[in-house]
């Protein structure tokens, strides 16, 4: 097969190997989330202990995702695309089975800053490859299904957490990542890197992204319009368990299964907004409704009282679906740069938005325990800041759908 051969049918090798590996990312990525008061409660943890520590090893695993976005977007941009898909694999596949050995906080810690390091460099490895190896008009097919199936990763990690014990649960994250590699041997190079491998311009320059005023700010945007989906996931789901007791929820109320319903919504609204996108052939105008839609459901979601459960599952679903605009904003993202910086752009844009999860977290204790806001009221403005930040940012982007990819940025816009 060429290597220059450009893929109109989505379902290509490239495209399904890089849905199952976003598959096991996304599995690798929330399990944290799931098993975080099982596995600290078997450390010896107390209740209070359990929210802050959770905040604590969840910092880390961001931290490294933001320190793994830089290494493998500058080594995607340097070395290829299909470099960063194995190494990345290797180190989170060997962290996260490691996790479950654990004894003590500090061991969970340093594990899950090197889980989150090999995790950053997934999906924006593979989303750039699809980009770059199917046609101009049928890629956002090919996103979509790596973005859809990869969300069912957390089907899966949903039933497991529920099955299986806390440890059990990271060996078998571990053993899916290292099964992987093997479908991998058969993935190749996108030609369009190829062609600008072998030419003198300067490849994976993360500071070239700031080298001037119009670049930086389209950087910048990218990051700021996923913001939401990390809002939604990584405060909203992941702190149900104290959030439902402040809503007197009826029933107890699990973080593993809120994110489950979240995911669950995330696969339907993803799945809509990429063939929303290509059937409308605007990419801008779709995300914006996702947003809309997402800036009613939160307030919603978090003035909700005395409810059930079942009906607070109900709202995760909605929320789900409202926030399920990832493959939109990875496409975007994706297409608004060169060959020579698409892959840096690609990995370290996801791994921001997802590291931007730690700010989120200090603005919230920051509003529910130095101002001494109630927790729902600290969420509410925090999501009114990351709503605000996500819809300004899409206005300053430039529409993307059918755009040729093949240039060299600085040389061609």
């Amino acid at each position: 097969m060429s290597l220059n051969k450009v893929h109109k049918n989505p379902f290509n090798v490239i495209v399904i190997v890089a849905a199952l590996g976003y598959f096991v990312d996304i599995y690798d990525l929330i399990l944290f989330s799931i098993v975080r008061v099982p596995s600290l409660k078997s450390l010896g943890l107390s209740r209070e202990e359990i929210m802050n520590v959770g905040i604590s090893l969840m910092n880390w695993q961001m931290t490294g995702m933001l320190l793994g976005g830089l290494l493998w977007g500058i080594l995607g941009d340097k070395k290829g695309r299909v470099s960063v898909l194995f190494g990345s694999i290797i180190m989170y596949s060997a962290a996260n089975f490691l996790n479950g050995f654990v004894t003590d906080v500090n061991q969970y810690e340093w594990l899950r800053l090197i889980a989150g390091i090999g995790l950053a460099g997934e999906l924006g490895a593979g989303i750039t490859l699809v980009n770059e190896t199917m046609s101009k008009e049928n890629r956002g097919y090919g996103a979509t299904i790596v973005v859809t199936v990869g969300i069912g990763g957390a089907l899966l990690v949903g039933y497991v957490g529920a099955n299986y014990e806390w440890n059990t649960a990271y060996f078998i994250g571990g053993g899916l990542g290292l099964l992987l590699l093997f479908l991998r041997l058969g993935v190749y190079e996108s030609g369009m890197y190829q062609s600008v491998a072998t030419k003198a311009v300067s490849k994976g320059n993360f500071f070239y992204l700031f080298s001037s005023r119009e670049r930086f700010i389209r950087y910048i945007s990218c990051i700021a319009l996923g913001l939401p989906v990390w809002y939604v996931i990584g405060i909203l789901m992941f702190f149900i368990p104290e959030l439902s007791i402040k809503m007197g929820v009826i029933g107890t109320a699990s973080a593993g299964t809120g994110i489950l319903c979240c995911y669950s919504g995330h696969i339907l609204g993803d799945f809509c907004c990429g063939l929303f996108s290509q059937y409308f052939k605007t990419r801008r105008k779709v995300v914006l409704v996702y947003l809309i839609f997402t800036s009613i459901c939160i307030p919603i979601y978090l003035l909700q009282q005395n409810i059930t459960t079942r009906t607070l599952y109900m709202l995760c679903v909605i929320l789900g679906v409202s926030s399920g605009f990832w493959v939109g904003f990875m496409s975007i993202a994706s297409e608004q740069f060169g060959t020579n910086i698409r892959a840096t752009v690609t990995t370290t844009v996801p791994n921001f938005v997802r590291g931007a999860l730690v700010l989120m977290m200090l603005l919230l204790n920051f509003l529910r325990e130095d101002i001494d806001l109630p927790i729902i009221t600290s969420m509410l403005i925090v999501g009114v800041v990351v709503m605000t930040l996500s819809i300004v940012s899409l206005f300053g982007l430039k529409e993307t759908f059918g755009k040729d990819l093949n240039y060299i940025e600085g040389e061609t816009i």
